[in-house]
This record gives structure tokens, C-alpha cells and sequence, in this order.
């Protein structure tokens, strides 16, 4: 999701200071194509009501009716809480958007869990977007905050077409900065060695897109520079410095349970097995739903949302995926 320090357990709470995690229902209340494969849905409370706040690169996870859960980012503007807007790319082959695109009708019911933000964004002098297609939507945001506070930005927008772009038109229509788009089928790609070594360290560079894009990124990138990501896929290193699966002793410090997690088995899976009940959604390492706080012990991070500095401090850790270096680890749960 990104590479950056922030604790983002505070970005997952209300305004009330309270972790909300029950999901709600809500009511398509309108449906768009904003390209021939991308569409855009709003959903509404279904008496009305105001809905939890969010902040730009925010997204939402809707259940879909045979029990999968999918993350979508908010791509409306968050001082509007009548409404949550997502845009799905119809994807062949993908539950998510085969449900979207095929069975969303108006005034369909879904059932949606308050935002969270492992993508957050803050306010710069100047800041750099690079987006890969559908990877525009936790951006969108993000860009007209830019475009209001005055701030100098440039998105670099990769697509195979235009016409295949979501939101091109709103986005060049705003002030204080430029868009550059590259087009497949004209040849024009995006040299992002030859980008980032131009971009200056003071630039706060977000990017979102395909994995390929992302990596690219990421490679790219000097360690001097503040470079944050938002995954939709594990990151190919997420693992990089894995130990064997071997088997551990975990803790809970609030519920008064030790668990044994053995080889082949999450911290999560064997929590839930003793009784010991964690949010959860993705299952793999990208959305922050299960972060847990560590109270002892070591982590071994597997993960795509936290930083090389969150990991190297060890204070919490998603125990969907990340494991354990030491013997023994103390959780908050």
C-alpha cells in the first residue's frame, strides 16, 4: 500500500476517537460509466443518515453476497457524507466486478464496512501522483485537496488509451497542476527511472496502478525520497526477508490465551481457531484491516502496508500474513 511512517492504527479510527469496524447497509442511490469498463456507484444510507467520515485515499470493503470481501477506494469528495462513491473496472473473471457490473441495479442493498486509510494523504509544497489506470481512484481525492490548498502537483497518468482513462476530463480541468498522460496505443510510456531521478526529495511522490507499474516505482526510488504506495496485489518483496514458517507461541495478552501456530498456519487463523476473534478482510497483507499491536516479541513482516521503518520498529504487525522471529510473541488482543 505504501512505503511511509505513520501509525495506521490512529488512521483507522473515528472522529470519536473509537475503532468503528460493524459493517452497514447501503442503497445504490446511482450508477455511472465513466468509461466503457468503468463504473461508478454511489451508495447512500438507506434512511438518509450521515455516513463515518473518511479522508482522501480512504477505501471501503463491500461483502459481496457469496461471502468475499473486496476493498474499493472512495473517489468522491470526502466533505460530502451523504454518499460513498467507488469506480470498479469490470475485470473478467473477478467476483468483485462481475458483481458490480452485472447485478448492482438501483436501489440495490450491499453491505459496506466503514472506511480505512492505509493510504493517507498529506499536505506538500509539491507533490507527484503517479497513477496506472483504475489505480486513479485513491488519487482523485487526493489531487482536488492538492488543487484546493494552492499546492504545486503533476499527475503522471499511464493508461492504454484515453479514452480508457476514468476522470481525465475532471482532472485537467484543475488548477495548480498538470497532467500528463501516457497512452499505450501512441507509443507514449512512462520512463519512470528517468522520472523519479528528476523528481527532487522534498516532492512527496504517491503512486497506485498495476504491480508492474508500482515495482517499477519502487526500484526506481532513492532512499531519500518519501515514496507512498496503495496495493491492490501483495508486493513481490513483501516477503523479502522471511524466515522459515517455523512454529511459534503467540500471547493474548486481553484475552488471557496462548496459542501455538504451527508451519503453514496464519496468526489469524489459529487466533480465530481458539476462540480469539480479529477484524480481518483481505487475508493478504494489503488492506490493514487485522493490524494487531505487538507487546513483545519479534515480527517477522509479510505484509504490503507497513513501512522498512514501522517494521524495523516492531510495534504492530498483520497477522494474516506476518509471522513470528522470535519464540514467542505478546499481542494486544
Amino acid at each position: 500500500m505504501q512505503e511511509r511512517i505513520t501509525t495506521r492504527a490512529d488512521e483507522r479510527m473515528t472522529t470519536t476517537g473509537l475503532r468503528e469496524s460493524a459493517p452497514r447497509s447501503l442503497r445504490v442511490h446511482h450508477t455511472e460509466r465513466v468509461t466503457p469498463q468503468v463504473l461508478l456507484v454511489e451508495l447512500r444510507d438507506l434512511d438518509g443518515e450521515d455516513l463515518p467520515p473518511y479522508e482522501p485515499g480512504a477505501h471501503i470493503d463491500v461483502h459481496l453476497p457469496d461471502g468475499a470481501v473486496r476493498s474499493y477506494s472512495l473517489c468522491g469528495d470526502p466533505a460530502d457524507r451523504s454518499a460513498y462513491r467507488i469506480a470498479v473496472l469490470n475485470h473478467p473473471g473477478g467476483r468483485g466486478s462481475r458483481f458490480i457490473h452485472g447485478d448492482l441495479r438501483l436501489g440495490t442493498t450491499v453491505t459496506v464496512a466503514p472506511p480505512r486509510n492505509n493510504f493517507r494523504f498529506d499536505a506538500a509544497p509539491r507533490t507527484l501522483f503517479i497513477a496506472g489506470g483504475i489505480g486513479i481512484t485513491p488519487l482523485l481525492p487526493m489531487i482536488r485537496a492538492a488543487s484546493r490548498r494552492g499546492a504545486d502537483w503533476v499527475l503522471h497518468y499511464c493508461v492504454r488509451s484515453a479514452v480508457e482513462a476514468p476522470f481525465l476530463a475532471e482532472l485537467r480541468a484543475l488548477g495548480n497542476g498538470a497532467v500528463v498522460v501516457h497512452a499505450a496505443d501512441e507509443g507514449r510510456r512512462l520512463a519512470v527511472a528517468d522520472l523519479m531521478a528528476a523528481t527532487s526529495d522534498d516532492t512527496l511522490v504517491y503512486c497506485c496502478g498495476p504491480q508492474r507499474l508500482m515495482d517499477g516505482v519502487a526500484s526506481a526510488a532513492r532512499p531519500s525520497q518519501d515514496v507512498r504506495f496503495e496495493w491492490f496485489t501483495p508486493r513481490a518483496d513483501a516477503g523479502r526477508d522471511a524466515t522459515p514458517d517455523d512454529r511459534f507461541e503467540v500471547v493474548c495478552a486481553r484475552s488471557g490465551v496462548t496459542v501455538a501456530v504451527t508451519e503453514g498456519v496464519s496468526v489469524l487463523n489459529a487466533l480465530d481457531a481458539a476462540g480469539v476473534s480479529v477484524d480481518s478482510s483481505c487475508e493478504q497483507g494489503i488492506c490493514g484491516t487485522c493490524e494487531t499491536a505487538v507487546l513483545e516479541g519479534e515480527p517477522d513482516h509479510r505484509d504490503s502496508v507497513l513501512s522498512d521503518a514501522e517494521r524495523a520498529a516492531g510495534k504492530t504487525m498483520m497477522i494474516c500474513v506476518s509471522r513470528a522471529r522470535s519464540a514467542r510473541l505478546v499481542l494486544d488482543v
